[in-house]
């Protein structure tokens, strides 16, 4: 997660990072083969390295997780540390550097610790980002931004350092010769708000729906519209030069006292959350459910897999479940289904329906039956 700062702070605090960094032995212990300071380049990779990678072995098992000391890149992190890889964090600022230290000293990476290391970039350093990416064939984009003074944690101005971050991790991708891969977090968001009015949209939201980014503008869904434009951004790099992308649409994503270890993405998400409700498409999604489709996705890129992927595990249909999502926040239902004062004789919308069944045929491990994966992003 980071902030918007001061130059003068920022550096400080990279600074203050470098520092703490070099000194934690756990986190600096693969100096010599995975680093903060120099990362090692990673010679180029042929079909054979994939095919191991798929496989479980060790030809391109190093990869970067941005933001991964935040709720969802905790979980990632320990997915991927389970499933094999050296994992590198990359952290930029006081609030990640504090959560670093609460993962060393709590245990939290187990007997893996070994394969986990650190570095310090700029998110929106390209030069910074080519640096703490070197060396790693695969890249986890799970950044995020919050506003202190934002009343939603999430503001206009986030959703522009959200675009022009994307921007500057997809240039430092293609720009580094050992990336193959890079896998973005997007949101479902990012394909829930269209206008319904128009006849010809289907009432089926999957992979291939977008969102409208002057219905988003107007209704002032900064979030919503921060994850369109940076997935959009990214697929743009992408395409141009030759990276393989995968971009992972998640509903709003719930685990253990998600409310407290994820507020501001939690909050921001849910403005305009009756609407969503009374549209059908307001959705959570477990952490570890979607930390394990990040790495099944990552993996499955070798082959078939690509474009994008909606990822939810429950829909917030009915009263119960909205009873049910509001008690874990701590706010009243009402929030969540509406039922106030002139709520009630609003016109009744056609009911929407999402679909993630790509994700679904991946996960099952029945791709090519379920779904053509080559049709479209």
């Amino acid at each position: 997660m980071g902030f918007v700062r001061s130059e003068e702070r920022q550096r400080a605090e990279i600074e203050e990072l470098r520092r703490v960094l070099l000194a934690c032995a756990a986190v600096h212990r693969r100096k010599d083969d995975d680093g903060i300071g120099a990362p090692p380049r990673a010679a180029p990779r042929g079909d054979d390295d994939d095919e191991d990678d798929e496989a479980g072995g060790g030809g391109g098992r190093a990869v970067c997780v941005t933001s991964g000391v935040s709720f969802l890149g905790r979980a990632l992190v320990s997915r991927l540390l389970l499933r094999g890889y050296s994992v590198r964090i990359l952290v930029d600022n006081e609030e990640d550097m504090e959560k670093l230290r609460e993962m060393e000293t709590s245990g939290e990476m187990g007997s893996a610790r070994s394969n986990f290391s650190a570095a310090v970039a700029k998110l929106g350093d390209v030069q910074s980002l080519c640096e703490a990416f070197e060396g790693c064939a695969g890249i986890f984009h799970t950044s995020a931004f919050a506003d202190p003074a934002g009343i939603s944690g999430y503001t206009k101005a986030m959703a522009q350092i959200e675009v022009k971050v994307s921007e500057s991790v997809m240039a430092a991708c293609t720009r580094t010769p050992s990336v193959r891969k890079c896998v973005l977090t997007s949101s479902l968001l990012a394909c829930v708000w269209r206008d319904t009015a128009r006849n010809h949209l289907t009432n089926v939201i999957s992979h291939d729906c977008w969102s409208d980014e002057a219905l988003c503008a107007s209704k002032k869904l900064w979030y919503a519209l921060g994850k369109l434009k940076a997935e959009k951004v990214a697929w743009k790099i992408a395409e141009e030069k030759g990276l393989k992308l995968a971009t992972i649409c998640p509903a709003l994503i719930t685990g253990p006292q998600f409310i407290n270890r994820n507020p501001t993405a939690t909050i921001a998400y849910l403005k305009g959350a009756k609407e969503m409700y009374s549209d059908g498409v307001l959705a959570t999604v477990d952490v570890t459910t979607l930390a394990d489709a990040h790495v099944r996705v990552f993996e499955a890129m070798i082959k078939t897999a690509s474009g994008r992927y909606i990822c939810f595990d429950r829909v917030i249909d009915g009263e119960d479940d909205a009873a049910r999502l509001a008690g874990e926040m701590g706010m009243p239902v009402d929030k969540i289904r509406g039922g106030g004062e002139g709520e009630s004789s609003r016109e009744p919308r056609p009911r929407l329906e999402l679909s993630n069944r790509k994700l679904s045929c991946l996960m099952s491990r029945s791709l090519r039956p379920c779904y053509d994966e080559s049709r479209t992003v």
